[in-house]
């Protein structure tokens, strides 16, 4: 499992406490565990903190307000999205507009990533 250590940890405490509105909506849905699998919220891992993680597929899923689209945050998500490739993770990055338009369709496309990279790791 990743984990973040010192002030990343700290840090990620922190941001359980201040999750979005489609955070706090998908999280509703992960916790329950779907599909079998468990995911955890803002877990640090190494310099980041993760939105969700899930470590049985190897999953990292971002919820992407319009923020992520302006200044230098495409490349700062992309060398984050680097990072976590190089460790043998997969990074789902969702749109918070999704989420609140269609949290069901979101949920599906996550659990069936979630599977697909579980059973092809078995």
């Amino acid at each position: 499992m990743l984990q973040g250590n010192g002030p990343v940890g700290e840090r990620a405490r922190g941001l359980r406490q201040a999750m979005s509105p489609p955070e706090i909506a998908l999280w509703q849905i992960l916790r329950h565990r779907p599909g079998g699998f468990k995911f955890r919220r803002q877990h640090p891992s190494g310099p980041y903190i993760a939105d969700f993680y899930c470590h049985e597929a190897r999953l990292i899923i971002e919820v992407d307000s319009e923020a992520h689209s302006l200044g230098d945050r495409p490349a700062r998500d992309k060398a984050r999205d680097r990072w976590f490739a190089h460790r043998g993770l997969t990074t789902l990055r969702i749109a918070a507009a999704d989420i609140q338009k269609n949290i069901e369709g979101v949920t599906g496309y996550i659990l069936a990533t979630a599977v697909s990279r579980h059973l092809g790791e078995e």
